[in-house]
Parts: structure tokens; C-alpha cells; sequence
């Protein structure tokens, strides 16, 4: 298994845990993070699970696609940190990744 910890915008973070293949968002979305609501279901066709990746986690975690940039134009507070939970796979390297939520999904 491996953790992923969500950090909220008041500071608050839980930590939870994937299993290898599924998405982050998919992670979320089980574990019941609050912020993300993955409206579209991983379909990459909203921006419901806009999270933060901790800089020292973006390399690891890879870079947007087109379509994940296109889909972050309808996200508040967009950052170059800015990521779609739903476009990165859940992978044994990933083990201890930490995101923020942004305050604007509540």
C-alpha cells in the first residue's frame, strides 16, 4: 500500500492509503478527503480534484498532459504545482506523497 497525505487549507492533513493503479483522485474519493469531489469521475473533463503536489514530490509525480493544462483553466488558484489527482497513478514511488487541497474546492 502506499500513503498519500492530503493537507487541507486550515493545516489539517490525512493521511490515507492507495494501492498501486488506482488514481489519486480514486484514493480521495474512497477515503472520503474533503475538497475533492472528482464530479466527472476521473474523466479528466473537470477540475473537482485540483490538488497542490509538494515540491518536492512534482518531479516524481510527472507533468500535466494537454489535456489535464486544458482542464485546469476552469480551476481556481491554478499554480505551476497545480495537478489533477485523477492524472497521476497511484505507484509504489510514491510512497509518503503529500498534496494540498485548495481552499476554493469547498
Amino acid at each position: 500500500m502506499v500513503k498519500i497525505t492530503f493537507i487541507q487549507h486550515n493545516g489539517t492533513e490525512q493521511t490515507v492509503e492507495g494501492t498501486p493503479g488506482m488514481t489519486v483522485m480514486e484514493v480521495a474519493v474512497k477515503n472520503q478527503v474533503p475538497g475533492i469531489d472528482a464530479d466527472c469521475g476521473g474523466a479528466c473533463a473537470c477540475a473537482t480534484c485540483h490538488v497542490f503536489v509538494e515540491p518536492d514530490w512534482q518531479e516524481k509525480t510527472g507533468k500535466r498532459n494537454p489535456m489535464e493544462e486544458d482542464m485546469l483553466d476552469f480551476a481556481f488558484d491554478v499554480r505551476d504545482n497545480s495537478r489533477l489527482s485523477c492524472q497521476i497513478k497511484v505507484r509504489d514511488e510514491l510512497d509518503g506523497l503529500r498534496l494540498k487541497v485548495p481552499a476554493k474546492q469547498f
